[in-house]
């Protein structure tokens, strides 16, 4: 099979395209013919060595994919050859044809998603429900502030917590995420870029705040977020990319809380759960991630470039 392969740690030119042997899978594991795989910018920040836990070298890169499956190990119970499945986390890296796994990280993909669609779910929107439902305890009713509204998370987040009964202010940097942000269902889409949309916000809630912050960039926003809480308020710290200097007494002041998360520390109940709710949403048509580009799987350097740049737009994926 052809794979991307990462022998040592560095920019996007240290992944090269490679012949590997086709994965046998042992008992309880499910092979995967992959479709389309989705590029998430925690592959960039383990590619270039920066990520806390670094896998052994050299590796495969890639959580999200999408595809059939192709054998199955003794006492795989859940899934048989040709279903159509996505793929959560991995045991031989998803930038491939095809990817080992086991049972428990993969899901069925309903009929109504195409491949690429399949490999936008696993990550964003695992994240999504994580930071809204586990880290931030949303209820019904609350206002939740996504920052960062058209990409993948947080288009995911959008749907989610509309989906929920929440009310949902999205920002977006360019005029096509905006309007992504309210096709996903935002009530309120406002440009991050302008510099009074602090003073929208709180417009918005009657001067009152959010009750909930989803953070993408907190190295940027992090400082202003706590301005912009209600009493009681949360921000969740989904993506940072350096450190920021706030004003402690404007957690003081609300009794808000400030509460970090990554989608790798849910245990496995957790994620049980999680993919078990994706799922209903996905069926439902509740849920309907959004691919803003699809790249060969052999640009997988250009595709590392892309997803960190801004403006960003739905899901980038690659297919093989």
């Amino acid at each position: 099979m052809k794979a991307i392969r990462v022998h040592q740690f560095g920019g996007p030119e240290v992944m090269v395209a490679e012949e590997a042997a086709d994965p046998r899978p042992a008992d309880g594991e499910v092979v995967v013919r992959v479709k389309a795989v989705g590029v998430n910018p925690v592959d960039t920040y383990i590619r270039s060595g920066l990520y806390a836990a670094k896998p052994n070298l050299p590796y495969t890169p890639g959580a999200d994919a999408a595809g059939l499956v192709e054998t199955t190990g003794a006492g795989v119970k859940s899934f048989h050859k040709g279903d159509r499945v996505y793929v959560y986390g991995t045991l031989s890296g998803a930038y491939a044809e095809l990817v080992l796994c086991k049972e428990s990280q993969v899901h069925p993909l309903p009929g109504r998603l195409t491949f690429a669609q399949g490999a936008a779910i696993g990550i964003p929107y695992g994240t999504a429900y994580r930071a809204l439902f586990h880290r931030a305890g949303a209820k019904a009713g609350e206002t939740v502030l996504v920052h960062g509204a058209s990409g993948g998370v947080g288009v995911a987040s959008v749907q989610l917590a509309r989906a929920a009964g929440l009310t949902v202010i999205g920002t977006a940097g360019t005029e096509r995420g905006r309007k992504l942000a309210a096709e996903a269902g935002a009530h309120h889409v406002l440009d991050h870029g302008a510099p009074d949309y602090f003073s929208q916000i709180a417009s918005l809630t009657g001067g009152g705040g959010v009750d909930i912050v989803l953070e993408m960039l907190a190295n940027v926003n992090l400082g202003r977020d706590l301005t912009a809480l209600a009493k009681n308020g949360r921000v969740v710290v989904i993506g940072s990319r350096g450190t920021v200097e706030i004003n402690p007494r404007d957690t003081m002041m609300r009794d808000a809380d400030i509460r970090g998360m990554t989608l790798m520390n849910a245990s496995e109940d957790e994620l049980a759960g999680i993919h078990a709710a994706l799922v209903a949403g996905l069926e439902n048509g509740t849920l309907r991630p959004v691919v803003g580009r699809e790249l060969p799987l052999a640009e997988a350097a250009q595709a590392h470039k892309a997803v960190m740049e801004p403006g960003a737009y739905g899901k980038i994926v690659l297919v093989p």
